[in-house]
């Protein structure tokens, strides 16, 4: 299984990436492993999906990341952000 997900940043940014373990992926960027997320952090996952293959989770990630349908992703998770 292959996993999109999204991560909440402390300077209010949007991370968007893919994994095949996500619990895994989430704790790397929590204990400060991935230079992008480290100086953000705390992290809150607030959105992911699933897939079968690791084409369709990598395409899903890099339509994800246009900055406009990360707006729409901002917009569609207005609600989460707020938490």
């Amino acid at each position: 299984m292959y996993y999109v997900y999204v991560l909440y940043l402390k300077n209010d940014d949007l991370y968007i990436g893919y994994t095949d373990d996500l619990k895994k992926r989430i704790i790397y960027h929590q204990n400060g492993q991935s230079k992008f997320t480290r100086p953000y952090r705390p992290i809150k996952l607030i959105y992911y999906e699933a897939y079968l293959a690791k084409e369709d989770a990598t395409k899903r990630e890099y339509y994800l990341k246009t900055s406009q349908q990360r707006e729409l992703l901002r917009r569609k998770l207005q609600n989460s952000l707020k938490l």
